[in-house]
């Protein structure tokens, strides 16, 4: 008889059956979880307007001038970039130039990169550890509270998650079959993940690369070849923009923003690179060194090996940290004993079957090598670091959290025995206390969940600990890629195929004790994320704004402040004695010097002061704060947005304000007769407008979508323009207004160069005040 091959399945079978060796629920559970994340990260996605408007002005800037499109510039006349590389505006700049400008255009584009990290995240896991393992760590990673924030943001931090992901999917294929491609492909992500957030993207370069040196299944020889391949790729990929800029001439391009002498090097390197971790940041928002106290971080947060599980922090990633940590060290002492055991067993039997396990359990051990290290990287790196560090960066554990949990839970799962249990036991019991310890940091907030999830995890772990006493409990393995026991008997059908993770009993039916397992792990697995599911469904339905976000409810003994670092006493970082510090119930600054002022109000947003030398009332956006009239006690704060000792809360925005710390975290509301007076006649003029920082600049600009000018960047401390630079352009009649009520530079520890307060101090003298509302402009086309 003539066998008649099978046909090939239609690509949409394809796509609903997923891999043929695959259990049949495993396409239908992936794409329901990629459902389900798409439906969280799109929830009501345009509550938070344009997010952080310092990118959504850039990325308007980028759907207007392919020139500013390149550079990454703060507005279509290309005064300035802003102070990242522009890879994490391209996506959101062409949403913008196809659908127009609004907050699902520049939004969208980030929930979608959140979809598909996840579902990268599940075919990186999936390949030797099964179905099970990937949907578990899939799942973990879109539940994360700081994700969820990211993944609705428009900060860089989701693009480089994103490609951080697939590198590592890279170097685990490459580590599976030796192919020069993958590594060549793992460095044009790194490099891509340059032009997104620099150096940081560059942190699990050093494990990855020892790893694969040592575990590959090639010659070492051709192992260093690829590497050094690799890097070539990550050259090309990183730095033909960078060559780009550095060679082109400094007076056709826009300034460099973030950098004091307009260099994109002087940025990667200073600012943005070795200053993170030594405090050292010229220009920034009051640099690092030493904290008042002692403790390192400056006003960032105590740096240690307890920051990233502090009251700021914890709620944001630290849920599942300590059963990564758990799990990752018991699979490697378990694969590293089983390599061991098989090289003793073959010295005596070469067995072709045992060669093939001892290959797939040295492919796991490179698994675990490969996750573990760049978590560890990380970890350490951000527990460290001295200079500017906010809570939000912490995304950047997240999938490497996710992995460790799906892969080692899969893996101590299926070896089975009394050890294993005992190991999943002591992981939900200490993952359900450490729940509880995070939940209770919020005691007005579901106080009832804390106890449930204490409910959920004593008895689960208790269960999974005696599991195998009773006959059967979770013994037996089943290798990913060998071919799948079978389950004896039973109305469910002879012979039927088990589920990857399922583990089945040694020639034995399914007895009480293996149920008991069962129903164990279920309510370990609900225990484990109850609570960041909490969170991450509090941040989804909390629109979000300004510079410094964070994700869940309020918490008790949150530091806050700049990146959620604060002073004793309830001083600023970078504040001084005599700044207003706090915001009446109408978002107008009216704290006191020594931070004794507490009042939040609605639309609280960044917690910060509302007033800055040279500044305005406070403005937040709604949806942060504190409903009217309340406060939250001392040192405590709203998701680690405000100072200790007091709470620094912005008021709703009102028309024309400057926002928090005299607009350096959050740009104002724009009323319609500012915006009327901004357009008139703005189509004369190069810039509509002038304004100290980028997110003064970026509130009207976004508003009447015509190009103002961000005096001194970010921060307001960069010397661009300089004062003689600004009175040329104003001779030229290239600009129409400058915009009062901003900081007027920055001038404490840290400040770079800027001539702000220069530039401010001329035009009060000299030019017309015009008032439109609570806002002040001064037309440079009318002398005073």
């Amino acid at each position: 008889m003539t066998a008649h091959p099978s046909p090939t399945p239609s690509a949409a079978a394809r796509i609903l059956r997923g891999h043929p060796t695959d259990p049949r629920w495993a396409r239908p559970a992936l794409l329901a979880l990629l459902l389900v994340t798409a439906v969280l990260y799109l929830w009501s996605l345009s509550a938070s307007e344009y997010a952080n408007q310092f990118y959504s002005a850039a990325v308007q800037a980028g759907s207007e001038s392919w020139k500013a499109f390149f550079f990454g510039s703060s507005d279509a006349a290309n005064s300035i970039t802003v102070d990242k590389p522009p890879a994490a505006l391209w996506p959101m700049a062409l949403s913008v130039r196809l659908f127009g400008l609004s907050s699902w255009a520049v939004l969208v584009p980030e929930a979608l990169m959140g979809v598909a990290t996840v579902g990268v995240l599940y075919a990186a896991v999936r390949r030797r550890f099964g179905a099970g393992a990937g949907l578990l760590a899939g799942g973990v990673l879109a539940v994360t509270p700081v994700a969820a924030l990211m993944f609705r943001f428009n900060n860089p931090d989701a693009l480089l998650c994103l490609l951080m992901v697939c590198a590592i999917a890279a170097v685990l294929r490459a580590l599976e079959d030796g192919r020069t491609k993958w590594l060549v492909l793992a460095g044009v992500c790194f490099g891509l993940g340059f032009l997104t957030k620099t150096l940081q993207a560059w942190l699990i370069l050093p494990p990855l690369a020892v790893v694969h040196a040592c575990c590959a299944p090639v010659a070492p020889r051709r192992r260093l070849g690829q590497l050094l391949l690799a890097g070539l790729a990550i050259v090309v990929s990183g730095g033909w923009w960078v060559a780009i800029v550095e060679l082109w001439p400094a007076a056709s391009r826009p300034y460099i923003g973030g950098s004091q002498h307009n260099s994109f090097l002087e940025l990667t390197f200073g600012y943005n690179g070795f200053g993170r971790i030594t405090g050292e940041e010229t220009g920034s928002v009051g640099g690092g060194g030493a904290r008042p106290g002692g403790g390192g971080g400056g006003g960032w947060g105590e740096t240690g090996l307890t920051r990233l599980f502090s009251a700021d922090m914890g709620g944001q990633i630290a849920w599942l940290l300590p059963a990564a940590l758990i799990l990752l060290v018991v699979a490697v002492c378990v694969l590293w004993r089983a390599r061991r055991a098989s090289a003793v067993e073959q010295a005596g039997q070469a067995v072709r079957a045992e060669q093939a396990a001892q290959a797939e359990q040295a492919g796991q051990r490179a698994e675990f090598l490969v996750w573990g290290g760049a978590l560890l990287m990380t970890f350490t790196t951000f527990s460290f670091m001295s200079g500017i560090f906010h809570q939000y960066y912490n995304i950047a554990l997240a999938p490497y959290i996710a992995a460790l949990v799906g892969m080692g839970a899969t893996l101590v799962w299926r070896r089975g025995g009394r050890l294993a249990s005992s190991v999943l036991a002591a992981t939900v019991a200490v993952t359900a206390a450490w729940s509880y310890v995070l939940l209770d940091r919020s005691p007005d907030w579901l106080p009832w969940l804390r106890w449930t999830v204490l409910a959920l995890g004593a008895p689960a772990a208790l269960g999974l600990l005696v599991a195998p006493r009773t006959g059967a409990g979770v013994r037996g393995e089943t290798p990913v890629r060998a071919e799948r026991p079978l389950r004896d008997g039973g109305p469910a059908g002879e012979g039927a195929p088990v589920p990857d993770g399922v583990p089945v009993p040694d020639g034995v039916p399914m007895r009480a004790g293996r149920r008991v397992a069962v129903l164990a792990a279920g309510a370990g697995l609900v225990a484990a994320l109850a609570g960041p599911v909490a969170y991450t469904l509090d941040t989804v339905g909390t629109p979000k704004g300004g510079s410094i976000i964070t994700a869940g409810p309020a918490v008790r003994g949150g530091m806050g402040g700049p990146g959620g670092g604060g002073f004793p006493g309830g001083r600023a970082r970078g504040m001084w004695p005599g700044i207003n510090a706090g915001a009446d119930a109408n978002g107008n600054g009216n704290g006191s010097p020594d931070g004794s002022n507490r009042g939040s109000n609605n639309g609280g947003n960044n917690g910060m002061p509302g007033g800055a030398p040279g500044g305005a009332p406070g403005a937040g956006r709604p949806g942060q704060g504190n409903p009217a009239g309340q406060a939250f006690p001392p040192g405590r704060s709203r998701g680690g947005q405000a100072f200790p000792g007091r709470i620094g809360g912005t008021g709703e925005r009102g028309a024309g304000r400057t926002g928090g710390m005299g607009g350096l975290l959050n740009g104002s509301k724009v009323s319609a007769k500012a915006k009327a007076l901004l357009e008139k006649d703005a189509d004369d003029y190069t810039w509509a407008a002038a304004a100290v920082g980028s997110q003064n600049a970026a509130s009207h600009q976004l508003a009447t979508e015509k190009p103002v000018m961000a005096i001194g960047g970010f921060n307001g401390s960069d010397p661009s323009p300089t004062l003689a630079q600004f009175k040329k352009y104003v001779a030229d009649g290239r600009i129409h207004y400058f915009i009062g009520g901003g900081r007027g530079g920055f001038s404490g520890p840290g400040g770079g160069r800027g001539s702000s307060s220069e530039i401010s101090s001329w035009v009060e003298k000299t030019f017309k005040k015009v008032t439109v509302g609570s806002a002040t402009f001064y037309d440079l086309t009318q002398k005073a």
